[in-house]
């Protein structure tokens, strides 16, 4: 299937590295014009530098509604429209259990997770979609459908959290716009690093694909569901794990 997204406009966030940057070069590639968001400029300047297509970048934190406003405003501004949204951006300051957990990066954590795709999906609802339409994509985790571990167990709640959002915002902004989720396994990348570097291989064994995944992996989901091949498509949850949630070791 040869994706196409002529004529479309993407906003993704927390797109310097990792999953995110993956989905905007294959936005981008597929013929998207890309606006990049994240916090730090020159990450950001770094990463559009790589990318074929029209792509431009904005600094902007995630969980800062202010500035979510003015990162759309910049994107309508440089493009003409928002019609892709893909909340990537997502952080995880505590590693370990609930009941140490302190309130700075447990609301830390809920603001940039849960509460910033609202945010920013609301930013665009505004500033575009509820006149012209668009999709809507959530980078959750299969955190959010199995949970984790304690040591994850706040991140993983933010996530399925945000599974729930995702098919609340497709009941309420169709027939116009589309909002789905993917729910990727272990990718390596450095906010997992933690998970899989230490022992790279025996990690991937307990996947039935024998492999983890890296970021392209999700992103041609991504572009498959950012893309008019999709437009029966809103409120799924779609999981890219190599298989570990049917067949490997929790």
């Amino acid at each position: 299937m040869d994706v196409r997204l002529d004529g479309k406009v993407a906003l993704v966030t927390g797109a310097s590295k990792g999953i995110g940057r993956a989905i905007a070069a294959e936005l981008a590639a597929s013929g998207a014009q890309v606006m990049l968001s994240s916090r730090k400029q020159d990450a950001l300047a770094e990463a559009a530098s790589t990318m074929k297509g029209d792509v431009a970048w904005f600094a902007a934190n995630a969980g800062d509604p202010d500035a979510a406003e003015a990162c759309v405003g910049a994107t309508v501004d440089q493009f003409g429209a928002v019609d892709i949204l893909v909340n990537n951006a997502a952080t995880n300051p505590y590693n370990g259990p609930l009941m140490d957990l302190d309130r700075p990066r447990a609301e830390k954590t809920f603001q940039v997770n849960l509460l910033g795709p609202l945010v920013w999906t609301q930013a665009c609802w505004r500033a575009s979609m509820q006149s012209r339409g668009g999709a809507v994509l959530n980078i959750s985790s299969i955190g959010g459908i199995r949970g984790g571990s304690s040591a994850l167990a706040w991140y993983s709640m933010t996530k399925a959290g945000l599974l729930h959002l995702t098919q609340s915002l497709a009941g309420e902004l169709g027939p116009g716009v589309r909002v789905n989720a993917i729910c990727p396994g272990v990718v390596k990348t450095d906010m997992a690093r933690a998970l899989w570097e230490a022992d790279e291989e025996g990690v991937a064994q307990t996947y039935p694909l024998k492999r983890l995944g890296v970021p392209e992996d999700v992103a041609t989901m991504a572009a498959f569901l950012a893309s008019d091949a999709a437009s029966w498509i809103t409120g799924g949850v779609f999981v890219v794990d190599g298989g570990v949630l049917v067949g490997g070791a929790r």
